[in-house]
């Protein structure tokens, strides 16, 4: 019998207005971050920067939940509490990203499969001893004209699930993220496509593994065009190929951002949300780069700055919060520090 507790835990994740904070970066993917800024990257820098992301000015009223990883569940704030308490302590369910990563599947080149099953359950019990309510597991999907292979989508959806389903075991709500990567020159039609074959086999494993629909999340990609397609996909067409895309009843869909550029993610959220007709889905937003980026560059590695960093975070967040419920516009763009894209953007991936 499942808890209770986990669609509590699911419906709050994604509560009116509110989204999800993915500050899961590993260690050589935030020390690759820090470096085009020019940060020194230490134990004592990436704890001041989750810190400051935790400590946005009313975070708790755009923000459900934060993902953090293996570092930052174990550190103290600047005043000895642990950061998961820091988020508890707001109103904030702190989360905990438990794979490993994307690793060569063998015998198919180009294609990866995500590991971390080994030892999970023990890692999920500690987890959830230390504060975590919810976990997230990312699956990688590479779309050419021959990929993905069957192969590849029923190894990934396969490991999905059984995270799943190990989550729900621990009293942990899983969030699944089968993300359909953006890099190449495909289509958004190709997109949607590659998109609708891997969560069928997705929902398909989640069903084998007797994973409780209600008590998960999907965390998708939305479906666009990729980014070295000559033809790129307006706003519209994106909310409708992906509002198409989506089938499943389950009681939050949080976009990954993907490498959007933050104000596009928000752009794009607002449109899906906004197209008319019932929606079985809370549609809100599980962004990394999309809400730390400008966070991160007005911080600079400064403790004189750690304000003007929660302002940004601040800022970003409410204009996801506002677009999770169709409601975003252009004017809510005070943005206090630096506009653009920066080019380190097309380079920093979230694991």
């Amino acid at each position: 019998m499942m808890s209770q507790d986990l669609e509590r835990i699911a419906a709050a994740l994604v509560a009116q207005g509110k989204g999800i904070l993915a500050a899961d970066e590993s260690v050589p993917t935030l020390t690759k971050r820090f470096d085009t800024l020019g940060i020194q990257s230490t134990e004592r820098s990436r704890r001041t920067c989750r810190e400051m992301l935790f400590t946005a000015p009313n975070e708790a009223e755009f923000i459900g939940g934060v993902i953090l990883q293996d570092e930052t569940i174990r550190q103290k704030s600047s005043a000895g509490t642990p950061l998961a308490q820091v988020l508890a302590t707001q109103g904030i369910l702190p989360g905990i990203k438990v794979d490993t990563g994307a690793k060569p599947l063998a015998c198919s080149p180009g294609e990866t499969v995500t590991e971390g099953l080994d030892g999970l359950r023990d890692r999920l019990s500690e987890y959830h001893g230390m504060g975590a309510r919810f976990a997230k597991w990312r699956a990688v999907i590479h779309i050419t004209d021959a990929l993905p292979s069957p192969v590849c989508v029923s190894a990934n959806a396969h490991a999905l699930a059984r995270y799943a389903a190990l989550c729900q075991e621990q009293d942990l709500v899983p969030i699944v993220e089968p993300e359909v990567l953006m890099d190449g020159p495909h289509s958004i039609e190709r997109c949607e496509e590659v998109t609708g074959r891997v969560l069928h086999a997705v929902f398909n494993a989640l069903f084998e593994q007797r994973v409780a629909l209600e008590c998960i999340l999907l965390k998708p990609n939305m479906i666009i065009s990729g980014k070295e397609c000559a033809s790129q996909a307006v706003v519209g067409a994106v909310a409708t190929a992906t509002l198409r895309c989506l089938r499943r009843h389950v009681p939050g869909v949080v976009f990954l951002s993907g490498g959007q550029e933050d104000r596009v993610a928000t752009v794009h959220l607002d449109a899906i949300n906004r197209l008319p007709g019932p929606k079985p889905w809370k549609i809100s937003f599980s962004y990394g780069r999309a809400l730390q980026d400008h966070a991160l560059e007005a911080w600079h590695g400064r403790d004189e700055n750690l304000e003007a960093g929660r302002q940004a975070l601040h800022l970003r967040a409410r204009c996801n919060s506002a677009a999770s419920l169709g409601q975003y516009t252009p004017d809510m763009e005070a943005i206090p520090v630096s506009v653009g894209t920066p080019p380190h953007r097309r380079e920093w991936r979230d694991d």
